[in-house]
């Protein structure tokens, strides 16, 4: 999916709205447990639920192999379930790789030409080399952790040197590696008032900001600090929407989450997109 088609489809859903599937099978409803496939069974049901509100679905990659070989069918029966019904919403393999050059391509060919992801998330400190095999895909994006909304961020993220924290390096130097074509950055919500200096350095990529529900980040600071012209954010929301019920009406009163925050979204899309 290019930038244009990505850009058309929030506008149109009046959404920037990520659905984060991090399906723990511990926490589906009880009735899905019997099924051949409870992780897709409750995916599917969450998909179709929460499809006309979201413009991308966010599978984190941990939730899916931590099952070895039946997570991994899972995860392909979802992605496949997904590009067969809506492929016009854009797909985030959440799997935060990041390794010399030859074994970043093989990454790259596992999550971009194996599995139909539009995207890869990719931890860049290992530098270049770690991350270019990832933006060798026409139409395809890598998403770089810049500034996350972790406690642990504090460790290193925030370091200085001449000036400069090492999050706003990895900001200015990775822009020589990709262009806002091909390249979005990763900014906590909970990082809201961050968001000002992130813009300052990269106006015009898209940033996947997750955070906001159920870890505490505020879905208006994060639209009047980081929203740009062509909004330039996609912002996930995985256990309020995923988990907010655990019985047979779990999918509805997801759908029913998902329509709240895209009611939101449209309306600081009319305040902040200009």
């Amino acid at each position: 999916m290019n930038r244009q088609e990505l850009i058309s489809e929030i506008k149109k859903k009046q959404s920037f709205l990520c659905v984060g599937l991090d399906t723990d099978i511990n926490k589906i409803p009880a009735h899905l447990q019997s099924a051949d496939d409870p992780i897709f069974a409750f995916n599917k049901q969450i998909i179709d639920a929460t499809a006309p509100y979201t413009v991308a679905y966010k599978p984190n990659i941990a939730f899916y192999e931590c099952y070895g070989i039946a997570g991994w069918k899972s995860l392909e029966k979802t992605v496949n379930y997904i590009k067969s019904n809506y492929p016009e919403i854009f797909l985030i393999a959440d799997a935060k790789r990041g390794d010399i050059g030859n074994t970043s391509k093989m990454y790259a060919q596992a999550f971009l030409e194996n599995l139909p992801f539009d995207s890869v998330t990719i931890a860049p400190y290992m530098g270049e080399d770690s991350v270019t095999p990832f933006l060798s895909y026409q139409g395809k994006w890598a998403i770089l952790l810049a500034l996350t909304s972790n406690k642990g961020a504090f460790d290193f993220q925030f370091k200085e040197s001449d000036g400069k924290c090492l999050y706003e390096s990895v900001l200015e130097t990775s822009q020589k590696w990709g262009n806002d074509e091909n390249m979005m950055y990763v900014v906590g919500a909970t990082k809201a008032e961050m968001l000002g200096n992130v813009r300052a350095i990269a106006p015009n990529h898209f940033l996947l900001v997750p955070g906001v529900g159920a870890q505490g980040g505020s879905l208006e600071a994060v639209a009047q600090f980081g929203m740009n012209k062509d909004c330039g954010l996609l912002v996930n929301s995985s256990r309020g929407i995923i988990y907010a019920d655990n019985t047979e009406n779990f999918a509805k009163v997801a759908g029913k989450k998902a329509k709240e925050l895209q009611v939101q979204m449209a309306d600081l899309m009319n305040q902040y997109m200009k």
